[in-house]
Order: C-alpha cells, then sequence, then structure tokens
C-alpha cells in the first residue's frame, strides 16, 4: 500500500516526485518550506521506515505434541520462554524483551507501576511548562506574582537541564520565557517596595 503524508491545513497529498531540488533538500531538516497545493508552511519530518516495506512479524507456534509446553496466556500456542519475573510459560506473541530480560506483559505492567524498571520510560515531568504557567497565569491576579514569580524563577533555573519532553517541543524557549517573566515581575515588586518605602519615610 502507498504511503502518503498529506498536508495539514488542506490534506491534499504531498507528492515528492513534484517538488523541486531546492524542497527536496528541506526534508528532515527542521526547515520550513510551503506546500505545493495551498502554500501552507509545513516543517515535513520522515522517518526512514516509511519506505521499508512491512516486515513479518513474529508468530506463535501451535503445540504440536502432548509433550510441548502451552503458553501460560495461550495455552494452545507452544511456549518459547519462561517470564524471568513470575515463571509463567510464554509464546512468541506474549513474549516481552526487556534489556535481554524475557517478561510476561503482566509482570511488565506491575513492574512499571513499582518503579521496577528504571530505564522504562514513558512519561516525564514538564518542568518548562510547570514554571511558564507560574509565570503567566498569576498575571490575572497580579498579588499572587509576589509568590509564584520566585517559584516560576526556581524551576527554570533548577530544572534548565532536566530531560526535556518526550515529544519534541521548545523547551529552552518555555524556560528563557518564564525566566524573563518571573524576573519582570520580581523587579517590579522590587521598584513598587521602593517608591512605597519612600512614601512612608517622607511622611
Amino acid at each position: 500500500m502507498e504511503r502518503l503524508l498529506t498536508c495539514e491545513k488542506c490534506k491534499s497529498p504531498l507528492d515528492f516526485s513534484k517538488f523541486s531540488q531546492t524542497d527536496a533538500s528541506l526534508l528532515n531538516s527542521g526547515e520550513v518550506f510551503p506546500c505545493p497545493a495551498c502554500g501552507a508552511r509545513l516543517i515535513v519530518e520522515i522517518y526512514p521506515a516509511m519506505f521499508r516495506a512491512p516486515g513479518a512479524g513474529r508468530s506463535a507456534s501451535a503445540v504440536i505434541s502432548s509433550g510441548d509446553a502451552g503458553c501460560f496466556y495461550h495455552p494452545q500456542k507452544k511456549a518459547e520462554v519462561p517470564c524471568e519475573s513470575c515463571g509463567r510459560f510464554l509464546c512468541a506473541l506474549c513474549d516481552v524483551e526487556l534489556n535481554g530480560s524475557h517478561l510476561c506483559p503482566n509482570c511488565l505492567q506491575s513492574g512499571r507501576k513499582k518503579g521496577r524498571f528504571q530505564n522504562l520510560e514513558n512519561e516525564r515531568v514538564l518542568y518548562d511548562h510547570m514554571s511558564l504557567v507560574f509565570a503567566t497565569l498569576p498575571l490575572l491576579l497580579w498579588p499572587f506574582t509576589l509568590v509564584t514569580a520566585p517559584i516560576a524563577l526556581f524551576l527554570a533555573i533548577r530544572y534548565w537541564n532536566s530531560p526535556s519532553s518526550l515529544v519534541p517541543r521548545w523547551t529552552r524557549f518555555r524556560f528563557v520565557l518564564a525566566i524573563l517573566l518571573s524576573l519582570a515581575q520580581i523587579i517590579g515588586w522590587l521598584l513598587l517596595f521602593g517608591f512605597l518605602l519612600k512614601r512612608v519615610i517622607k511622611i
């Protein structure tokens, strides 16, 4: 089956054969170029797997004789390996290989919840988003910025080098924006306190 990419705006197929050499060189470069149909500005990132033919997946073998061990989850399928956590026999469909270990789906799920697998990461704390929220949202109720601005500044500086989102995003830009906004708020409060202090001294 032919794989097609479409423009997000006009939904027209992106026919790379009609692109100019300049346009084609912009693929996977992170640069912006126009859609040939509607002119919308696009950034196209293509994984090499898109151009590979689908490969055959692993299939579980059926139990041939009564002496063959069956899978715990699929008794009609031949067991290939035991789960290294619970010992259940697993067919090729149920075997989950993680860092050289063979696990069943249940042990993988329970181990993920209990934090046993340090290398199994499917979520991260978005400190860039948190710092930006602390720097912007309280502006609607500006007295709260007296507390939230230092928090935003702390989060942005403390977690500047923390792992970013699993999905590509402008993490550093958010941190910089949060730092600038929080510094502006802190300076504003210092100027206000200085002005009020001068008024009190004059009185």
